[in-house]
């Protein structure tokens, strides 16, 4: 089942450092199957309030989307987003294809 890497940025500081965090960043997801599903996009705010930016990376598994942040290339760049924005990062098991709502019941 698909998994994510789910940040939420604040405060971002759009600089020299910044830009070179993403230049590197997509060479640190290939070896992993990492694939930016949001990324910049403006959210149309339909209920309560938000803030920041939201950034989704779909891995094929959550151990593949654990071996890309723990693996020696991204963690060298870590620091030039960390320093530059103020973020939560978090990674996360996907549904599968078949999920209803109704299955956190059981």
């Amino acid at each position: 089942m698909a998994a994510y890497a789910i940040g939420h940025l604040h405060e971002v500081t759009m600089g020299p450092e910044l830009v070179e965090y993403l230049e590197r960043i997509d060479a640190t997801l290939e070896p992993y199957g990492g694939r930016f599903v949001i990324h910049g996009a403006r959210p149309d705010v339909r209920e309560g309030d938000w803030s920041g930016d939201l950034i989704v990376i779909e891995f094929p598994d959550l151990g593949s989307a654990r071996g890309w942040y723990d693996s020696p290339a991204y963690r060298e760049i870590i620091p030039l987003r960390a320093e530059n924005s103020r973020s939560t990062i978090l990674l996360i098991d996907g549904t599968d294809d078949d999920h209803r709502a109704t299955d956190l019941l059981a």
